[in-house]
């Protein structure tokens, strides 16, 4: 008879990440507790309590000098706050998904709206949900609760409501839930919520409960996950929920021509892998032949002979699934690598690094004789050697690249050759405030500031990595730019005094007096961070060591100076706007960054005691260009040159040297001044 096994079998990846960070810190003898089971599997709780795990509820339960690991579900805000107050240690393995959904509850609830959480009430999960929301909350399991909720509370229909699920909330009930908020509930906003992962098990466990005679849905009965595929199978055939192998016996499957095998997101691999060979056992023992009993025996006695622990093997790659690498290693037994076994980087996806085909230098861990398997570990080979290489990395100071595996107290953490590195957030190169949870999945370059071998302790900086990329790159530049040069930057930072521009990989200054051609008080006045804009090196600045790149990004055909010499003379009328007025005359814009005098001589055709009498700030004029000082960059102008004399006005020649110097005075003032950055 045979027996089909899930692809989706066996941990998840945050359970996996809790299990396995939690598995460090007993190996290094930490005293340990944890905020509840680790996960909802007795066998692997009852594992952890016999290396001296305590289960605690609260964390006043928690001793001075033990670590408080909170679990993949989540805790809620009150108990972080409580860890806090204590002085507790902690290491968070909160799920990243778990993490998300408590960033979108408390920035998306409000006094003004109510959250409507699809779960299970009492779920530790949920809890943490509703601690974060800033208003009203309602957990509901199916959508008879939901009707009925709404049916109780109609001011409900006429409220926003924002929806979010349980990661391993049923994918059917939850579309029923939706499809209701959507045809009753105008002012519904939803977030699907529920783990991919989940819905991919539970998509995977509905189809094969449909082609097979009978599922067999391995984990903890209080287990949220196994209890969901244990109600998404049993709808389609007959279904049984078990925790170990040895359940097995008491079920007769002499009804069933094929049997499928699926298990929760907390049942680990070992325990998938022991209910899959005694299922083959019990369903083809009664099958088996005198030939197959001579077969194993012969096979027996042609093999290599006894198989040490801890041996050094090399496997071929022959098969993967979600939950083990199976390896053909030359040897009697058919090798397998659970996946906890692959690597210590949680991020590590060997169905995405390997392929069949492929030789991987494995540890052997155990042997089962009488099941004919071996199993083996890549990560406890590469354990043995990653060591060297970061302690190499560290004396050689060569940049490392890995991706950020989680977020615990203080810093992340990430595995460069498979090592625990430790990255404390001052040294993440982020900025100060950010949420360091953000930072996990990034793949990022480091630099090994600590390494001690013996402690086993590592320490990065992804800071040191970047300070070193971008002298890197500034050198590159430096030796590659010449006064002149043009280049394409990007506006990385704005200052009072300036712009700072990246012109691949290296920074440099445009100052303030060098963005526009008119006075500007402030750079964002022309250019924001992120701009793509057009610069040249202006100079090359090299003083005490300090090298710095000062750029220009006015030129000389966007000069309104030039630009009007080219298109005027003596005698051009033009148009012209009144900006300000002096004792002695106004000022008038004739194109942005350019001004002419208007003497108050040249105002009217008649004596007129105040510019101010006759003109007004913003109004538009025309003017005729009686003279150009091209050293000064001065522009005379004149309303009266167009004018006819109703009044002739006496105009001495003592007066006209007065008009000279006074114009002079005004070229002055309308200059703008230099700033200079400290």
């Amino acid at each position: 008879m045979p027996v089909e096994v899930a692809k989706t079998a066996g941990f998840c990846f945050g359970v996996n990440r809790a299990v396995k960070i939690l598995e460090e810190l007993t190996e290094r003898g930490e005293k340990v507790c944890t905020l509840g089971p680790i996960i909802h599997n007795p066998q692997v709780i009852d594992d952890f309590q016999k290396k001296g795990v305590r289960i605690i509820d609260s964390p006043d339960e928690a001793d001075k000098d033990s670590t408080v690991v909170i679990r993949a579900h989540g805790i809620t805000v009150q108990t972080r706050q409580r860890l806090d107050e204590l002085g507790i240690r902690y290491v968070d393995t909160t799920c990243p998904y778990v993490m998300k959904i408590h960033k979108i509850v408390g920035e998306n609830t409000s006094e003004n709206n109510v959250l409507l959480i699809a779960g299970d009430d009492k779920h530790p999960e949920v809890c943490g949900f509703r601690s974060v929301a800033k208003g009203e909350s309602f957990v509901v399991k199916t959508l008879e609760e939901t009707e009925k909720l709404f049916e109780n509370n109609p001011e409900l229909f006429r409220k926003e409501i924002i929806l979010v699920f349980q990661t391993t909330f049923s994918v059917e009930e939850g579309k029923k839930i939706l499809n209701f908020l959507k045809n009753l509930c105008t002012k519904a906003i939803y977030f699907d919520t529920i783990c991919k992962a989940t819905q991919n098990r539970q998509q995977e466990a509905l189809e094969m409960s449909k082609r097979c005679d009978a599922m067999i849905v391995v984990g903890g009965h209080f287990s949220s996950n196994t209890v969901k595929l244990r109600s998404v199978c049993e709808k389609n055939c007959p279904t049984f929920l078990i925790e170990s192998a040895k359940e097995l016996y008491d079920i007769d499957f002499s009804a069933f021509s094929l049997v499928g095998v699926t298990a929760g997101a907390s049942t680990p691999a070992r325990i998938i892998k022991e209910v899959h060979i005694t299922m083959s056992e019990i369903l083809n023992n009664e099958n088996q032949t005198s030939d197959d009993i001579y077969f194993v025996k012969a096979m027996e006695e042609n093999s290599e002979g006894a198989v040490n622990t801890e041996a050094h093997v090399v496997g071929i790659v022959v098969g993967m699934t979600p939950s083990e690498i199976q390896v053909d290693t030359g040897r009697k037994y058919a090798g397998f690598v659970p996946a906890e076994e692959y690597s210590n980087d949680p991020s590590a996806d060997y169905q995405k690094e390997l392929k069949i085909g492929d030789k991987i230098d494995l540890i052997i861990m155990k042997t089962n004789d009488s099941e004919g398997t071996m199993m083996l570990s890549k990560r406890r080979f590469d354990d043995k050697n990653a060591w060297d290489k970061i302690v190499e990395a560290y004396e050689n100071k060569e940049m490392l690249e890995a991706t950020i595996a989680q977020a615990v107290k203080g810093g992340v953490l990430a595995y460069p050759k498979g090592v625990r590195v430790f990255i404390p957030g001052s040294l993440l190169g982020v900025p100060k405030g950010s949420e360091l949870s953000e930072s996990v999945g990034q793949t990022v370059k480091l630099l090994i500031i600590e390494a001690d071998k013996q402690k086993k302790r590592a320490v990065g900086s992804v800071r040191a990595a970047k300070n070193i990329e971008r002298s890197e790159s500034f050198e590159k530049v430096w030796q590659d730019a010449e006064e002149g040069k043009e280049y394409i930057g990007t506006v990385k930072s704005i200052v009072p005094y300036g712009a700072f521009v990246d012109i691949g990989g290296a920074e440099g200054m445009v100052h303030i007096s060098e963005l526009s051609w008119k006075r500007i008080k402030n750079p964002s006045e022309v250019v924001s961070v992120g701009d793509e804009i057009k610069v040249y090196v202006k100079a090359l600045i090299d003083e005490d060591g300090k090298r710095k790149i000062s750029l220009g990004y006015k030129t000389a055909d966007t000069n309104p100076w030039e630009i009007f010499i080219r298109n005027n003379e003596v005698g051009s009328v033009i148009d012209v706007k009144i900006v300000r007025f002096c004792t002695f005359g106004a000022f008038a814009e004739i194109s942005e960054g350019l001004e002419g005098l208007i003497h108050i001589s040249q105002i009217a055709n008649r004596h007129i005691a105040s510019p101010k009498d006759e003109l007004t700030i913003g109004e538009v004029v025309k003017a005729k260009v009686i003279g150009i000082d091209t050293e000064k960059k001065h522009v005379n102008l004149s309303i009266r040159a167009l004018l006819e004399d109703d009044e002739p006005v006496e105009v001495a020649e003592a007066a006209e040297e007065a008009e000279e110097t006074v114009a002079e005075e005004a070229a002055e003032e309308a200059a703008p001044a230099e700033e200079t950055a400290e």
